[in-house]
C-alpha cells in the first residue's frame, strides 16, 4: 500500500492529468504564475489524442494554421505546417517541438495513470494516487484528459474467439500495420472510419464496412500550404486570434453567411453550396445562418450533400445507404474526408447495413450478422471512444489565484 504523506499541507499547487494540447498549455501557464506542479500522462510522451491516434489516414479536421497554440509568437513563427489539414504524425511532431521549446517534460511523469483522487475536506486539498503506487497532494486538480481519452470496443458475443487481428483507432499500434491482401472489416463510419476506409482500401484485399448510421461528410480538398499563405496568416495572426476568440461560432476562421437559406433564390443558394463544396472543409455548414434553427433550411443543405453522394457513388443501393435520412445535417459531427464516398466505387469495398441486419457476434474466422457470415482477417473497431472524466474546469482551477486575471484556453 502506498505511504500517505504525513504533512497536512499539500505538496503541490497543481496536479494535471494528461499531456495533450490542454495539459501542455496548463504546464506552461502554471509555471508562468509560479505554481508548483506535476503532470501525469498515460502515454510514453506528449501528444494526448495524437500520441494514440496513429491509424491510416488520421488527420485533423481543423485547418493546420488554426490548430495551433497562439500564446507564443516564436512558436508560431518557427513552426512550418506543410499541409492545409495536417496528418496525425505532423501534429505530434508539432507537439514535440513545443514540448522541447518550453522544456515541458521535466514536469511530466509518463507511462503513469491516475487511479484515484480524493478531496480532503478538512485540509482542503486533493490526494491523487497513481497506478505506480505514488500518492501526491495538491491544492488544485485538473483533468486535462479531453473527451476522447478512452477507447471503446463493443462487447460483442464471441469477441475473444476471433483469431484474426483487431484494432481500435484510439489505441493504434506504434508501427506500420500491413493490410496487403487481407480481408478487413471496419465497424463504424464516424470520423475515424471515414478517414481509415479510403486509406486502407488500395492495399487491402477486401474491405467490408459495417455501417449502422451514415454520416454527413464534406470533402477536405487537402493540399500543400504555400509560403505566401503561411506568411499572410502570421502577419495577420492577432486579428485572426481576436476573431476566433470573440466572434467565431466555434473558434475557427470559417466564412460565416449572414442570411437565411430561405431568403435567397434556389439558383443563388445552389451556387453558394457549390462554391463551399469546392473550397472544402467545414465552411460548408456556415453558408447560411439557420441550418441549426430552421428545419426547411437544414433540409436544403442535407439534400445538396445527398445529391453529391448519389453523383459520386455509382451503385444506387450503396449511395442510398450512405445518405443519412433520420437526423438533420449538423446534429452529429460533420466529417471532413478525402475520397470517402468515391472509395465505395472500388470493387474491393462492400457496405453492409447493420441497422437492417445487426451484428450478432464474432466468430473464430470473422463476423456474423442476422443475415450473413463475413470471413475476415482483421477487424477495425472504429466505434468511437468513451468520454474522459473531468473533475474541474480550467477556469475553476485558476479563478482567484494571485496574478491570474484571465481564463486559460488551449488557443491562448
Amino acid at each position: 500500500m502506498a505511504k500517505k504523506p504525513e504533512s497536512a499541507e499539500p505538496q503541490l499547487d497543481l496536479v494535471i492529468v494528461g499531456a495533450g494540447f490542454s495539459g501542455m498549455y496548463l504546464i506552461h501557464l502554471a509555471r508562468r504564475h509560479g505554481l508548483s506542479l506535476r503532470c501525469f500522462e498515460g502515454g510514453g510522451d506528449v501528444g494526448g489524442t495524437w500520441y494514440w491516434n496513429r491509424y491510416p489516414g488520421a488527420r485533423c479536421d481543423v485547418e493546420s494554421l488554426q490548430y495551433s497554440y497562439t500564446f507564443d509568437d516564436s512558436i508560431a513563427r518557427d513552426w512550418t505546417w506543410s499541409e492545409r489539414y495536417a496528418t496525425a504524425g505532423e501534429i505530434l511532431a508539432y507537439q514535440n517541438f513545443v514540448a522541447d521549446r518550453l522544456d515541458l517534460r521535466r514536469d511530466i511523469t509518463f507511462n503513469t495513470r491516475v487511479t484515484r483522487a480524493d478531496f480532503d475536506e478538512a485540509g482542503s486539498f486533493w490526494r491523487v494516487r497513481t497506478n505506480g503506487g505514488e500518492e501526491v497532494t495538491c491544492r488544485f486538480l485538473t483533468m486535462a484528459t479531453g473527451v476522447l481519452s478512452q477507447t471503446r470496443i463493443p462487447d460483442f458475443p464471441g469477441i475473444d474467439s476471433f483469431k484474426g487481428e483487431t484494432f481500435h483507432p484510439g489505441a493504434w499500434p506504434h508501427r506500420k500495420v500491413d493490410f496487403s491482401g487481407k480481408r478487413v472489416g471496419v465497424i463504424g463510419t464516424g470520423s475515424s472510419g471515414v478517414q481509415i476506409i479510403p486509406a486502407i482500401a488500395p492495399e487491402a484485399g477486401h474491405v467490408t464496412v459495417f455501417q449502422r448510421t451514415p454520416c454527413y461528410s464534406v470533402p477536405a480538398h487537402n493540399r500543400p500550404l504555400t509560403e505566401a499563405e503561411r506568411a499572410d496568416y502570421f502577419a495577420n495572426r492577432q486579428a485572426h486570434y481576436e476573431y476566433m476568440r470573440h466572434k467565431a461560432r466555434n473558434a475557427t476562421l470559417y466564412e460565416a453567411g449572414t442570411q437565411s437559406a430561405l431568403a435567397v433564390s434556389a439558383e443563388e443558394r445552389e451556387a453558394e453550396f457549390e462554391r463551399r463544396w469546392r473550397t472544402g472543409g467545414g465552411a460548408f455548414m456556415y453558408a447560411y445562418t439557420d441550418f441549426a434553427t430552421n428545419e426547411a433550411a437544414n433540409a436544403l443543405a442535407a439534400d445538396f450533400v445527398h445529391r453529391k453522394i448519389r453523383a459520386t457513388v455509382k451503385d444506387s443501393r450503396t449511395a442510398a445507404l450512405l445518405c443519412a435520412q433520420d437526423y438533420p445535417i449538423g446534429t452529429k459531427r460533420i466529417c471532413i474526408d478525402t475520397d470517402y464516398y468515391a472509395t465505395y466505387n472500388r470493387p474491393n469495398v462492400t457496405l453492409v447495413d447493420v441497422r437492417k441486419a445487426p451484428i450478432t457476434g464474432l466468430t473464430a474466422t470473422g463476423l456474423r450478422t442476422t443475415e450473413a457470415d463475413y470471413a475476415l482477417d482483421a477487424i477495425i473497431f472504429a466505434t468511437a471512444r468513451a468520454r474522459g472524466a473531468t473533475l474541474l474546469t480550467c477556469d475553476a482551477h485558476f479563478e482567484g489565484l494571485p496574478g491570474v486575471d484571465f481564463v486559460p484556453k488551449t488557443n491562448g
